[in-house]
């Protein structure tokens, strides 16, 4: 057996689990010394989920700045920050999903450090170390945003994903509460869900994949594996909703230790095109993917399926984790690229767009246009039902 390559290793992320945990949001601001919160939330959320109402009564001094539905922009950046600044904040909240997450980091990172936003999506800007500490209270099961160091924004202007990641983007605690995950609606719950897969899959696979990633990543895929559909399919399933918390948050954990992959790039194009929610997009991509880095790293994909409970059929090609998540996807009733509105005349565009992502740099072995454009062919010949 080969050696185990060197890595290196750093999530410095204070983690609370488990049902009720949200209600330590005070505690957790009054240990960071903080009274004059900036809460970034997700509009109408306070209505929607009861217990987000209660973490947020024993909050005192907080301004609040409502994110409205959809994929962050740099324009909703550049605001958030200004109002950051103008309250003069000495801690930044973000409660709600994936969006309010990222929208939260970069609107600390740009009131730290000085905008304009893009300046650190072109790169070669240096990340300081925040001055105020970032809480996140995640309502959604899927980005695991909570624990990572990413940020993906939409620049409006040329509708291209303008991802950010820096370990200083980091929030300092993560409040994780499946409870606040109880009402999600069906669609919501599988598209963040696949997300979260995806993260855990792509770690294991990756060039830049470690050890930790790989046991992380595991069970990551073992708890969503066995609780997505059945939450999907029966959202007062307590318990499988506490899995799948569990699982998104290990999710962004090994995302971060290792990264995301193809199916990030994939998808994102996708999104910047056509305005998709995150998760919608890669799971639209996903299996298709798969079956393209299947070839590179057969061995990973046979672990991948073992914690996906496939049974072992001996072909040894990691085909079969792909056909787990083929068969998930379908079980789920996943739309189809064909479904929102992908045609063949835009699979150019959306090479172009896969190909210049950070993500698919790290993918098993480099991907070519025409592999690309076969992946998303692919996904196109579903039609409009799997």
């Amino acid at each position: 057996m080969p050696a185990v390559a060197p890595f290196r290793n750093h999530l410095p992320v204070k983690i609370r689990f488990g049902d009720g945990v949200s209600a330590d949001l005070a505690a957790v601001l009054a240990e960071e010394g903080a009274t004059r919160p900036l809460v970034v939330i997700d509009e109408g959320l306070v209505d929607l989920v009861p217990a987000v109402a209660t973490a947020l009564a024993g909050v005192a001094g907080a301004t609040t700045f409502a994110k409205a539905p959809g994929e962050p922009t740099v324009e909703l950046v550049e605001r958030a920050a200004a109002a950051l600044a103008a309250a003069e904040c000495d801690a930044v909240v973000a409660i709600g999903g994936g969006s309010a997450m990222d929208t939260a980091k970069a609107a600390r990172l740009v009131a730290g450090q000085g905008g304009p936003y893009m300046r650190f999506a072109g790169g070669g800007v240096a990340y300081e170390p925040p001055r105020i500490p970032l809480v996140c209270v995640p309502t959604t099961a899927g980005t695991g945003s909570e624990v990572s160091g990413g940020a993906v924004i939409t620049d409006e202007r040329t509708h291209v994903k303008a991802g950010i990641a820096s370990p200083h983007l980091r929030a300092q605690h993560a409040l994780v509460d499946p409870t606040l995950t109880w009402g999600l609606p069906p669609g919501i719950t599988a598209h963040t869900g696949i997300d979260a897969l995806a993260q855990a899959i792509a770690a294991m696979v990756v060039t830049a994949r470690t050890p930790v990633g790989d046991g992380v990543a595991l069970e990551s895929i073992r708890l969503a594996g066995g609780a997505l559909v059945q939450v999907v399919r029966d959202g007062s399933d307590h318990a499988a909703r506490s899995q799948m918390a569990c699982a998104s948050l290990m999710a962004g954990l090994c995302m971060n230790i290792s990264d995301c992959g193809a199916e990030h790039s994939l998808g994102q194009a996708l999104g910047g095109r056509f305005g998709l929610p995150h998760g919608l997009t890669i799971g639209l991509v996903l299996a298709e993917t798969m079956d393209r880095d299947r070839v590179h790293v057969p061995a990973q994909f046979e672990r991948i399926a073992d914690a996906l409970g496939e049974p072992d059929d001996g072909s040894a090609d990691g085909s079969r984790a792909v056909r787990a998540v083929r068969r998930m996807l379908a079980d789920l009733s996943f739309p189809t690229l064909a479904a929102v509105g992908v045609g063949e005349a835009d699979l150019d565009g959306l090479t172009e767009g896969a190909l210049a992502d950070y993500f698919i740099s790290v993918a098993p072995a480099p991907w070519s246009a025409a592999e690309v454009r076969a992946a998303y062919a692919q996904g196109l010949g579903l039609g409009a039902g799997r």
